[in-house]
């Protein structure tokens, strides 16, 4: 019996990059409707949960009712509901692997219950770089834009990708050339303790104003713990955010139909999308990575929750950057850290700027964050 090969899969070619360049600052009108068009209360709530975020400002109507706003608000990072280009649906070079890498994010004003939304979006620029995990990697990045009904800009950045050869990180990669020498990750009843330990002690700061002249260089922020990561966790973001591929029977196969290089053959030979990787080992192996992993949006969204967290109801998250710096896979647990660098006053708004970072049970950087927040001041 003749034995199996392995799947190949696009490369990056001049041609293809060449191509995808003539888009840049294109408007994109022609974009996949989004999970969410509107902040409801019921995709607040679903957003904040598939993030495992219980804040009561963002589910409880009742305690909000009487908080900063009056009303539900929703998390900042629900913006990633709002848009999927802007959440990683990126275009061009068919058949090359996406993997969402980062994002700069200024915030204007909140996102209010019952708000509507309108994105523009467009592709910003196309970075070629050399990297351990596939060699030659394209960041692809965009820049959108989010207006309410009353045509108000209510935030504004940009998000990126990274574009990889399939085979080529899984075949000549380094970054997790160690990955199969490693033990398998095992949790004893003690690690568990020590995990729970941390979930039970998280604080949401409430309606307990933290003001910003009680805030100091050096001032450490609580650690957060996310994981131990599972694929019932990352369905679980998938249900609040959308997803970007997740189709059913008619749709999916319409999808396929639009965008042929999108699908890739299961082992029943069917062709499904290359979404999987967050719930299947083995194509995530087939990309180069060590097994199924989290959703780059989720973790940037994690960052933010460390920092609503803090602000407590009155705090207001004015600007995030965060670049994600390896792959979560099942199994891992994610330890969130932050530290204030900065305190200044700007146009009026007192600001504090957070540093933060998030390693894995190895220690091992998983995530490098930068955040500004404003407080309200005693004065």
């Amino acid at each position: 019996m003749a034995e199996k090969q392995t799947q190949r899969f696009s490369l990056i070619t001049d041609k293809s990059l060449g191509e995808l360049r003539k888009l840049i600052d294109v408007p994109i009108e022609d974009s996949i409707e989004p999970w969410c068009y509107e902040a409801s209360r019921d995709n607040i709530r679903h957003y904040a949960h598939g993030i495992g975020d219980d804040n009561p400002l963002w589910c409880d109507p009742a305690y909000a009712s009487s908080a900063a706003y009056g009303r539900i608000v929703a998390p900042p990072s629900f913006i990633f509901a709002l848009n999927r280009v802007f959440s990683g649906y990126v275009g061009g070079l068919s058949g090359v692997h996406a993997m969402f890498a980062g994002i700069d994010v200024e915030w204007m004003r909140p996102i209010m219950l019952g708000d509507q939304f309108t994105v523009k979006v467009r592709l910003k620029d196309l970075i070629e770089h050399q990297t351990r995990f596939a060699g030659r990697a394209i960041q692809q990045i965009y820049r959108a834009e989010f207006y309410n009904q009353k045509n108000e800009l209510v935030a504004a950045g940009d998000s990126w990708c990274f574009r990889t050869e399939r085979d080529t990180a899984r075949e000549k990669g380094t970054k997790y050339s160690r990955e199969a020498e490693k033990p398998a990750v095992s949790y004893s009843r003690e690690d568990l303790q020590k995990i729970f330990a941390l979930y039970e002690a998280e604080e949401i700061r409430g309606a307990r104003p933290r003001y910003f002249e009680d805030v100091k260089v050096g001032d450490q922020l609580p650690k957060m713990v996310k994981g131990p990561m599972t694929v019932t966790g990352y369905i679980a973001y998938a249900q609040g955010w959308g997803g970007l591929y997740i189709r059913a029977n008619k749709l999916a196969w319409q999808q396929l139909r639009k965008h042929p290089g999108l699908g890739i053959a299961n082992k029943f030979g069917i062709p499904d999308v290359p979404e999987r990787v967050h719930w299947e080992d083995d194509l995530a192996a087939l990309v180069g990575t060590p097994a199924a992993y989290d959703y780059g949006p989720e973790r940037c969204s994690w960052m933010s929750h460390h920092l609503t967290n803090w602000i407590g109801d009155t705090g207001f998250l004015r600007h995030l950057a965060v670049e994600i710096r390896r792959h979560n896979p099942v199994g891992d647990t994610l330890y969130i850290t932050g530290e204030v660098t900065r305190t200044f006053i700007d146009d009026g708004a007192h600001c504090v700027e957070v540093a933060q970072t998030a390693v894995n049970q190895d220690g091992e950087l998983s995530v490098r964050s930068k955040g500004v927040v404003k407080l309200p001041s005693r004065s």
